[in-house]
């Protein structure tokens, strides 16, 4: 069976898709305020958008495949 990215059971867990969207927003954070490096602000920017769409908004749970 293939997995599509969101449908891998690695994403399964909230606290994990949490997880990665504190860590992209704080990254983008950092880049922002601190280093104001505007390449590595517009790249986990985007990361973050995208992974709080993905992994927040769009999420559908999906029951565990069946063996």
């Amino acid at each position: 069976m293939a997995f599509g990215v969101h449908d891998h059971p690695f994403y399964r867990p909230l606290w994990r898709r949490v997880a990665i969207v504190a860590v992209t927003g704080v990254m983008a954070a950092v880049e922002l305020l601190w280093t104001r490096d505007g390449f590595w602000t517009v790249l986990f920017g985007g990361v973050f958008i995208y992974s709080v769409w993905a992994f927040l908004i769009n999420w559908k749970d999906r029951p565990p495949p069946q063996a």
